[in-house]
C-alpha cells in the first residue's frame, strides 16, 4: 500500500484516528525541518564571513537561539488565532510559512540576513503544538495519553533522523541544499494538513483583544496548568543544559582520540531512541494509573540518572546513562501535555498548547546558557550535577501542583 493510499484509508478508523497518524507525518517532517541544519550551523556561519572562533561562537548562540526566542514571544498569539478560527488554518499557516523560511534561508548571503531568517522561522513555528492541540481536542478523555504519546514519537523520530539525513546532505551536495531540502520537507507536512486533516470547528465568541491575565483567570485548573508551563520550562533547560558540552565531554573520555563526532552523534541520539518506543508506553500507562504519577516518577527517574553521568568513566556508561535519559523523557513532556489536555476547556485549548510551547522555547534558549556558564565555572561533569538539582526543583513544584490530582485519585 502507498503512502497515499495509507492515508486516504479510512475504513474502521474514526476521524480523530485518520488525523492522528496524518499529523504522525507531518510532525515527523517537521521533527526532520526543526533538526536537520544543526549539525553544520557553526560551520555554514564560516562560509559567510571571515570570523575569529570566538566570532563563530558567538553567531552561531545566536543562530541556534533566535527561533526560540521569537517563538517564545509569538506563540500565544497564534495560540488565539486557532482558538477563534480552527487549528487547521495554523497548521498550513505554521508547515507554509517555515517551508518558505528555510528555503529562503538557502540563499541568505551574510549572517545578518541568517540570523534575521532564524528570527522569521520563529514567528512562523507551531506545527507540532498545533498538532498537539488537534488531537488533543479530538481524541477521547481516555485516550489522550496514548495518542499524545503517539504523537510524541512523530518528531522524536524527525528529530532523530534530521541530524543524519542534513550532515549527509551536506557532505554531499552542499549546506545551502540542506536548508532547501529541509524547507521541501516542511513543504510535504504542508501538503498533508492541506489534503488530508479534516476539522470540524465551530467558533467561539470571545472577547476581542482578551488581556493575557483575563486568559489565565479564566482558567479552571489555573494552579495545574500555570504549573505544566513552570515545569515544561524546566524540563527543556535540563535536557539542553548539557547540549553546549556533549561533545566536549564525549572527547575527554576519549582523550581526544577516535571518532569524536560520530560518538558524540549516537551518544546524542541514543536517548531519543529510547524516548521514541517508551513514549506510547506511559501514555497508556498514565490513562490507567494517572498520568501525574508518571510525570512524578519520571523527574525522580530522571535525577537519578544526570547524578552519575558525572562520575562516568567511558562512553558506553555515558551512553547506557543516555538511553535511561531517553526514558525517562518518555514520560516527561507526554505526559505534561496530556495533563493540559485534560485540564483544559477546549475553547481556549489553543491557546494553552501556545503559551507551553512559549516556555519550551524559554527553556531552550536558557538551558544552554546555565550549562556553559556551569562549565566554565566548575567543569563539563559539574553541568550534570547542576542538571540534577534542576530536576529536583522540578519534581517539588509538580508534587506541589499536583496536590488536588493527588487527592482525587485517593478519593
Amino acid at each position: 500500500m502507498s503512502i497515499i493510499s495509507f492515508l486516504r484509508d479510512k475504513s474502521n478508523h474514526s476521524e480523530w484516528q485518520q488525523n492522528l497518524r496524518i499529523l504522525w507525518f507531518g510532525t515527523f517532517m517537521a521533527g526532520i525541518g526543526s533538526s536537520c541544519v544543526a549539525p553544520f550551523i557553526a560551520l555554514f556561519i564560516g562560509q559567510l564571513g571571515h570570523f575569529s572562533s570566538a566570532e563563530n561562537a558567538f553567531w552561531s548562540g545566536w543562530a541556534f537561539s533566535a527561533p526560540f526566542i521569537t517563538k517564545a514571544l509569538i506563540s500565544p498569539f497564534w495560540g488565539r488565532l486557532s482558538d477563534k478560527y480552527g487549528r487547521k488554518p495554523m497548521l498550513i499557516r505554521a508547515s507554509l510559512g517555515m517551508s518558505l523560511v528555510m528555503m529562503a534561508t538557502a540563499l541568505a548571503g551574510n549572517v545578518y540576513e541568517l540570523i534575521g531568517l532564524r528570527l522569521l522561522l520563529g514567528v512562523f513555528n507551531g506545527f507540532i503544538s498545533t498538532a498537539n492541540t488537534l488531537v488533543a481536542i479530538q481524541v477521547p478523555r481516555n485516550k489522550s495519553g496514548q495518542s499524545l504519546g503517539t504523537l510524541a514519537t512523530g518528531s522524536v523520530s524527525g528529530t532523530l533522523i534530521g541530524p543524519l539525513v542534513g550532515g549527509t546532505i551536506a557532505d554531499l551536495i552542499g549546506y545551502r541544499y540542506t536548508f532547501l531540502m529541509t524547507g521541501l520537507c516542511l513543504f510535504v507536512a504542508f501538503l498533508l494538513v492541506v489534503f488530508f486533516v479534516h476539522e470540524r470547528f465551530t467558533p467561539i465568541n470571545q472577547e476581542k483583544d482578551k488581556p493575557a491575565t483575563n486568559f489565565f483567570k479564566a482558567l479552571p485548573q489555573r494552579k495545574i496548568i500555570l504549573g505544566m508551563f513552570l515545569t515544561t520550562m524546566i524540563i527543556q533547560a535540563s535536557n539542553n543544559s548539557i547540549e553546549p558540552i556533549l561533545s566536549l565531554y564525549v572527547r575527554q573520555l576519549l582523550n581526544g582520540h577516535g571518532h569524536i563526532a560520530l560518538v558524540a552523534g549516537i551518544i546524542e541520539a541514543i536517548s531519543g531512541i529510547a524516548t521514541l518506543f517508551a513514549a506510547p508506553f506511559f501514555g497508556r500507562l498514565g490513562d490507567h494509573w494517572g498520568t501525574h504519577w508518571i510525570l512524578l516518577s519520571g523527574l525522580i527517574f530522571s535525577m537519578l540518572i544526570f547524578i552519575p553521568m558525572a562520575f562516568v568513566q567511558n562512553v558506553w556508561e555515558l551512553g547506557i546513562l543516555r538511553f535511561l535519559v531517553g526514558i525517562s523523557d518518555a514520560a516527561l513532556i507526554p505526559s505534561v501535555q496530556t495533563l493540559l489536555s485534560k485540564n483544559s476547556p477546549h475553547r481556549v485549548m489553543g491557546e494553552v498548547f501556545s503559551w507551553n510551547q512559549s516556555f519550551q522555547a524559554v527553556g531552550n534558549v536558557v538551558g544552554p546558557q546555565i550549562g556553559a556558564s556551569v562549565a566554565r565555572i566548575g567543569g563539563y561533569r559539574e553541568v550534570f550535577l547542576s542538571t540534577s538539582v534542576l530536576v529536583l526543583i522540578n519534581f517539588l513544584a509538580v508534587f506541589r501542583n499536583t496536590d488536588g490530582l493527588r487527592e482525587k485519585s485517593h478519593n
